[in-house]
């Protein structure tokens, strides 16, 4: 089993170099924005055999990239016309179902790349060099730049068996240069024997994620200051947008960069939380969840409901679960998808069903059947963590680990629902959990 990981280079380019690499970026920047078109032009293709014909001379001769780079292009350009085609199908599907009046509208015109950036090719485009040095290639030539990162991933770089393509990446606020590489590691086989926890994780606003396992230890890792804090830079942001001077447009951007940052970084606190050693870890099927969810926008919402969707829309739970996944894999665990279907709804004493009960939509769940009261993203997270339980014991009986179930047809999400619907928390009767806070709220 191998696992992909992305070392973060920085570049200590001299100025000669860092006009080299800036000519490169913008020259590999309108490249991409001319292939778009083309693509664009020609039926919105995403084959990108077909493109590379349309588009490779040009790319030679006026845009001056090399071999590798004018092969990057159009195979880029195509991933992304690939990538919204299916938020194109997904938002058809959405607008059948009712999920959803909106259209989407990311294939009305060509898609524009306003990023400095350029991919790079293991080898052909860059190689690294003794001394901590990388050459890179450039529209004037090979440049050979010291480059420093953290510990871990210097020393993976020099033991690394597969290293894949690398991206240039430049960040405006510091002016610097970054060298994102790929480097695939082997990991150690992992069997059901030799899982001892399974675990599941509960997303949301109120708490970022709730966290159990089978033995009833839980974890509420608390948004209260996550939400503060993206209400303080949604208060920043509307008083730049109304000022729409050049120094406020620079700060936006300035301030959309720190707040995505500041998002990366409590996910990554919180997965490093979760992701524990020899663990099999449910995550919810998040895919089409704001179709699936409805909830009132535009005059009809109230201050209050406006700015939950706000926050909702803002939070990278996507980002959570891939960081869960790979730090899971890094140490001897794994994480699994189940579906997300009524793990709110669903009683885990009794296995009743039904939206009433959550009142309200509230934080406490009562069950209308048998009357269990517990806190609703808690029974969330045990509903997750029994739904994993079986994926285990399907594995342990198969031998081959199901990483995402299909619930694409109705048929198969009826069957699977069926069967989760016999689940029942063992020791649910007993109301001496141990749960522990964490974070500020």
């Amino acid at each position: 089993m191998n696992q992909v990981i992305t070392a973060k280079l920085k570049l200590n380019l001299t100025a000669e170099q860092k006009s080299a690499v800036r000519d490169t970026t913008l020259a590999y920047r309108d490249a991409l924005n001319y292939a778009s078109a083309i693509a664009f032009d020609n039926g919105k293709s995403s084959n990108g055999a077909t493109l590379q014909k349309l588009v490779y001379n040009s790319l030679r001769s006026d845009f001056k990239l090399g071999a590798q780079m004018a092969c990057n292009v159009p195979r880029q350009v195509s991933a992304t016309f690939k990538s919204l085609r299916a938020l194109l199908k997904q938002n058809n599907e959405a607008i059948k179902k009712g999920h959803t009046k909106k259209r989407f509208k990311g294939l009305d015109e060509a898609p524009k790349y306003s990023s400095r950036t350029v991919t790079l090719n293991y080898q052909r485009d860059y190689s690294f060099k003794a001394d901590q040095c990388v050459s890179i290639g450039t529209l004037n030539g090979r440049i050979v730049v010291p480059y420093e990162g953290w510990n871990k991933h210097l020393d993976l770089i020099k033991t690394c068996p597969i290293i894949g393509a690398a991206k240039i990446v430049y960040q405006r606020s510091s002016k610097t240069y970054y060298l994102m590489v790929s480097l695939e590691i082997e990991l150690p086989d992992i069997s059901p024997t030799t899982i001892t926890r399974v675990s599941g994780i509960d997303v949301g606003m109120r708490y970022l994620a709730v966290e159990t396992d089978l033995k009833n230890k839980s974890a509420f890792y608390s948004g209260k200051a996550s939400r503060h804090k993206a209400n303080q830079y949604q208060k920043a942001r509307k008083t730049l947008q109304r000022k729409d001077t050049r120094s406020a447009k620079r700060r936006l951007i300035a301030l959309s960069g720190r707040e995505r940052r500041f998002i990366a970084d409590v996910n990554h606190q919180i997965s490093k939380e979760i992701a524990k050693p020899n663990s099999l870890i449910g995550l919810e099927n998040l895919t089409g969840i704001r179709d699936r969810t409805k909830s009132k926008t535009g005059i009809k919402a109230s201050k209050k409901q406006r700015r939950a969707n706000r926050n909702k829309t803002k939070w990278s739970f996507a980002e959570l679960h891939s960081y869960i996944d790979y730090k899971s894999n890094l140490i001897g665990s794994l994480a699994t998808i189940v579906p997300a279907h009524y793990t709110s709804q669903s009683c885990p004493k009794c296995g009743h069903t039904s939206k009433a009960n959550r009142p309200n939509k509230g934080l406490m769940f009562r069950c209308e059947c048998c009357g269990n009261e517990l806190h609703a993203d808690l029974v969330g997270a045990r509903n997750i963590a029994m739904r994993t339980l079986l994926v285990r014991q399907d594995w342990t009986g198969t031998g081959s680990l199901s990483v995402s179930p299909d619930v694409s047809r109705d048929e198969t999400k009826a069957d699977i629902m069926l069967m989760f619907s016999g689940l029942r928390w063992s020791v649910d009767t007993s109301p001496h959990h141990t749960c522990t806070p964490v974070g500020g709220g």
